[in-house]
C-alpha cells in the first residue's frame, strides 16, 4: 500500500472507528515494509481533572523509530479533531517522528472572541491561558488543567506508564514538556498556538498551517504578540497557506512579522477536494490533500541523526 493510498483510507476514517476508542487502544497498518503504531487516547483517561474536549488524542509512529527521535506536536484548528489530520500526521511519522494530534480547548475561535475586543493584547493573553494555564486573565477563562501544556505533560505520563519501553519520558523534562525535542505545529488557531508556543520556549521546529491571523480592532493592524522576540531562531519556523483561503493576505503579512524565511514558506495552489468543506475549503485542505505529501514532508524535514543536536 502505498502512503498516499494509505492517506485516502485513513481520511475516510476506516481504519479505527471513534466509536471503537477504548483506553489507549492500538492499531498497526502495513505499509510495505514499514508498519504504523496509532494510540488513541481521550484526555480524561490521563488526568480526571480534565473534563471538557475528550475527543481523543491521535498518537502515531513508525515501529522502528528511535527512541531519540523528535517529537511532533501538531493541534487541530478550531472545532478540529487529531483524527482528521491522520492523512498528514502519518506522512510525518513516516520521516522517523513520533506525532502527537492534541486534542485541546479550542472553542471559541480565537479571533471570534477578540474581533471585537479594544484590547490589543486581547489574542495574546487568550493563547497564553489556553497554553500554559495559570493566572493569566484573558477573556476566556479555563481551569488550568484543560491546558494545552497539561494535556501535553498528562499523556506523555500516560504513554510512558502504559509503555516504558518506548521512551516517552524523553519528551519530559522536571514535569513540563522537554520543548528542545518537540516541534510544535498546527492548523489555524491550532498553528496560531504553536507559533505563541514557540514565540515564548525554544523549541526544535516549528511548522504552521494557514495561520496565524490575529488582529486588534483599533487601528486593524496584527495583534502586537506576532512582533515581540522569539525563543526560536528564525530558520527552525517553517510555513505554509493556499493562495485562494479567504486570510491568505492576511496570513501572508503574518509570517512576515513573525520573521520566516522566504525559503522555508510554501503556497499551496490545488483543488481543495472531497474532504474540505464549509465558507473557506482551501484553508482546511492544505492538510487533507495527499498530494501535497512532497511539501509536507519539506516543511518537517527529516528527523535529525543521533547526536545531531536540534
Amino acid at each position: 500500500m502505498t502512503w498516499k493510498c494509505l492517506c485516502a483510507f485513513l481520511l475516510l476514517g476506516a481504519l479505527l472507528p471513534l466509536q471503537a476508542v477504548a483506553r489507549g487502544s492500538q492499531a498497526e497498518t502495513a505499509d510495505e515494509s514499514e508498519r504504523l503504531v496509532e494510540y488513541l487516547v481521550r484526555p480524561s483517561d490521563t488526568d480526571a481533572a480534565i473534563h471538557l474536549y475528550n475527543d481523543p488524542h491521535y498518537v502515531v509512529f513508525t515501529r522502528g523509530a528511535r527512541l531519540d527521535t523528535q517529537l511532533v506536536l501538531f493541534m487541530p484548528g478550531t472545532g478540529g479533531r487529531p483524527t482528521n489530520a491522520r492523512c498528514l500526521l502519518t506522512t510525518i511519522a513516516a520521516q522517523g517522528y513520533r506525532v502527537i494530534g492534541l486534542e485541546y480547548n479550542d472553542s471559541p475561535a480565537v479571533t471570534d472572541v477578540c474581533q471585537t475586543s479594544l484590547s490589543v493584547s486581547c489574542s495574546g493573553d487568550l493563547r497564553r491561558r489556553r497554553i500554559f494555564g495559570g493566572d493569566i486573565t484573558s477573556h476566556v477563562e479555563h481551569a488550568s488543567a484543560e491546558s494545552i501544556v497539561n494535556r501535553l505533560v498528562k499523556l506523555l505520563e500516560y504513554l510512558d506508564r502504559e509503555h516504558p519501553q518506548e521512551g516517552w519520558s524523553r519528551y519530559l523534562n522536571q514535569g513540563s514538556p522537554a520543548w528542545p525535542h518537540v516541534v510544535v505545529s498546527g492548523l489555524s488557531q491550532g498553528a496560531g498556538m504553536a507559533a505563541y508556543i514557540a514565540k515564548h520556549v525554544s523549541v526544535a521546529r516549528v511548522v504552521l498551517f494557514s495561520s496565524p491571523w490575529d488582529y486588534v480592532r483599533t487601528p486593524q493592524s496584527l495583534a502586537p504578540w506576532l512582533a515581540e522576540p522569539s525563543a526560536t531562531t528564525p530558520e527552525r519556523w517553517f510555513a505554509e497557506y493556499h493562495r485562494r483561503e479567504n486570510t491568505a493576505a492576511l496570513i501572508a503579512r503574518a509570517y512576515e512579522v513573525l520573521h520566516i524565511p522566504p525559503g522555508n514558506i510554501r503556497v499551496f495552489d490545488l483543488p481543495a477536494g472531497p474532504a474540505a468543506h464549509g465558507s473557506n475549503p482551501f484553508h482546511t485542505s492544505t492538510i487533507l490533500v495527499p498530494e501535497y505529501a512532497p511539501q509536507w514532508r519539506f516543511l518537517f524535514g527529516q528527523t535529525p541523526p543521533p547526536g545531531a543536536g536540534r
